[in-house]
């Protein structure tokens, strides 16, 4: 088998409860608000999503299913992408002591070796790329303290 793994970790503490922060996290349509690479939302149900990802100059589909829903702590989405491409993400919620959340994002994305697999990893290779993830929770944190998102 074999092919190209590559994960992300990335944390915050965001000065906002656990149960706000977890509603803006799981709703699809707040994608936009807060997740850098996200271009587009095509599809949404309460466990699968559908959305258009931008990495490395490339825009591609990613298909979702919700796998864990341990609300509103835990959660983990289960993606397929171009080319047998998969792609995991996961959130872990927990109070901070001081009010707030400390927010663990986790995201992996595995693509197959062989011609589609080179294929998609052009657009994946590598994955996400750290600083993408932890623009996104710093984007997330002052969405959820400021609630713009932009500030």
């Amino acid at each position: 088998m074999g092919g190209h793994v590559s994960e992300v970790l990335a944390s915050i503490d965001i000065d906002a409860p656990v149960e706000d922060v977890w509603a803006t996290v799981m709703d699809p349509r707040r994608l936009q608000d807060w997740v850098t690479i996200h271009r587009k939302l095509v599809s949404h149900s309460p466990d699968e999503m559908e959305q258009v990802l931008h990495l490395r100059g490339a825009n591609f589909k990613v298909k979702w299913y919700l796998a864990t829903n341990d609300a509103p702590h835990h959660a983990e989405w289960k993606g397929r992408g171009p080319a047998r491409s998969h792609a995991e993400t996961e959130y872990r919620l927990a109070d901070n002591g001081r009010g707030g959340t400390r927010f663990d994002y986790r995201n992996e994305f595995k693509v197959p070796l062989g011609p589609l697999g080179a294929v998609a990893s052009r657009a994946i290779v590598g994955g996400l790329p750290a600083k993408e993830a932890n623009a996104s929770l710093l984007r997330l944190k002052r969405l959820m303290e400021h609630g713009d998102g932009r500030g």
